[in-house]
């Protein structure tokens, strides 16, 4: 057997036994990386730019620093993101490095923008009919480059011949179904380009962490229909239309993750980021109502066509964690991992024992600002209190972005030898 497909067997049962609340051969060190490689090795030239418009120069940084360090997975979190697409079809809701007159630097991340694409008037639009509400209003107010679809009607009422298909001769539509055209070329390339960078890991004995994505509902109607204010209005006057419209959003999901259940896939794990279930934005009633009962339906789904969802929360959630357990222990021990920002890892670890696997504890602004002692000294108390009896993957609070070198040794090496 080949050194790097030995070395990508063990590690993928480390982890996978790690998941499946195991004790593995040693503890697994994953930490989720995005903008580091291209900080740690300035000489290749890479930024988060490259991730949007040169794909073998930030795949080159991600596999210097796999390389070096030798986690035990594909940490990679920067997806290769379509940035000549973005030029044309111009996305309203975000900037990004790269794009003509933007403040960006280079090295910045995308930035998003709160909007509020979907008034509170029209959730009836959005749940009479999705398909029209998307087609004539979200994409058109989303995307500059696809205004042409706001007045793209086919009228069957005089059928005859190809007359239903006259607003086809709109200049405007035209151009916007041209745009779709060229992005679907382009996306395919940029589709091509991760495909062969998730490759040439798992052929440098790197398996993924993950291989599918979800949203939970309420995050989906928050992040991208309402936006945040909307949303807490709605919270408030008509919470039966955020309940409508999760539904719908859970559903749409759900048809969609349903068609993996034969997939081959190298590993059979979805990461679900969890923009805004932390303390204090929304009370438990509504936690319970509106966020988590809609999302619950998604990891059934998950759990029952094997896969493993991974629940990744942001921001403090103190007060969610026992309910978080309480729900999880519908499902079979193991069958879900668990990231956490914050919090006493020692309590959750206990908290979470014989029911899901954590991951996180090393903390971002650690990494990057502290000494190297904090560093070993964190990372020591996370062994201590965490690695036994499997259960537990080491991993940073967040994708890191910033790290003194000397940190990141620190943490590998002290998680290796403690």
């Amino acid at each position: 057997m080949p050194n790097n497909e030995a070395l990508y067997e063990t590690r993928l049962k480390r982890f996978n036994d790690a998941v499946a609340l195991k004790e593995p051969d040693r503890l697994p060190v994953a930490p989720w990386v995005d903008g580091l490689p291209y900080a740690l090795y300035p000489e290749i030239g890479a930024t988060h730019k490259s991730a949007l418009y040169d794909y073998e120069k930030a795949m080159a940084a991600h596999i210097r620093f796999h390389e070096e360090f030798q986690p035990d997975a594909n940490c990679t979190n920067s997806m290769f993101l379509n940035g000549p697409a973005a030029d044309y079809l111009k996305p309203t809701m975000m900037d990004w490095p790269g794009r003509a007159g933007t403040p960006l630097p280079d090295s910045s991340i995308y930035q998003m923008f709160e909007i509020e694409y979907m008034k509170e008037s029209e959730y009836d639009e959005l749940l009479a009919d999705y398909t029209k509400f998307i087609f004539n209003k979200y994409l058109p107010r989303s995307f500059a480059g696809l205004e042409g679809l706001s007045g793209f009607r086919i009228d069957p009422s005089v059928a005859i011949m190809n007359l239903p298909l006259a607003p086809l001769a709109a200049p405007e539509v035209q151009a916007a179904l041209e745009n779709l055209i060229r992005y679907g070329k382009d996306q395919a390339k940029a589709n091509e380009a991760f495909g062969a960078f998730v490759g040439r890991m798992i052929g440098l004995g790197f398996p993924p962490v993950f291989t599918s994505y979800a949203e939970a509902p309420f995050d989906v109607l928050s992040d991208y229909f309402r936006g945040t204010l909307g949303t807490l209005y709605d919270q408030a006057e008509r919470p039966e239309k955020i309940r409508a419209a999760c539904g719908l959003f859970a559903g749409i999901q759900k048809e969609r993750l349903a068609s993996l259940k034969d997939a081959p896939l190298p590993v059979k794990r979805v990461f679900i980021p969890m923009h805004k279930g932390m303390d204090g934005f929304i009370s438990d009633e509504q936690y319970r109502d509106l966020y988590w009962e809609p999302f619950h339906g998604i990891l059934k789904l998950l759990v029952d066509i094997g896969y493993t969802p991974i629940i990744y929360t942001e921001g403090a959630y103190s007060t969610r964690v026992r309910f978080i357990r309480e729900k999880l222990l519908e499902f079979p021990p193991g069958s879900c991992m668990i990231h956490f920002e914050k919090g006493d890892f020692a309590e959750l670890k206990k908290l979470f024992s014989g029911v899901a696997c954590i991951f996180g504890g090393v903390p971002m602004q650690m990494l990057e600002f502290g000494t190297r002692a904090e560093v070993v000294e964190r990372v020591k108390y996370l062994v201590d209190s965490c690695a036994a009896g499997g259960g537990y993957i080491l991993d940073a609070s967040g994708a890191i972005e910033n790290a003194k070198r000397e940190n990141i040794e620190a943490m590998f090496e002290t998680a290796r030898s403690a």
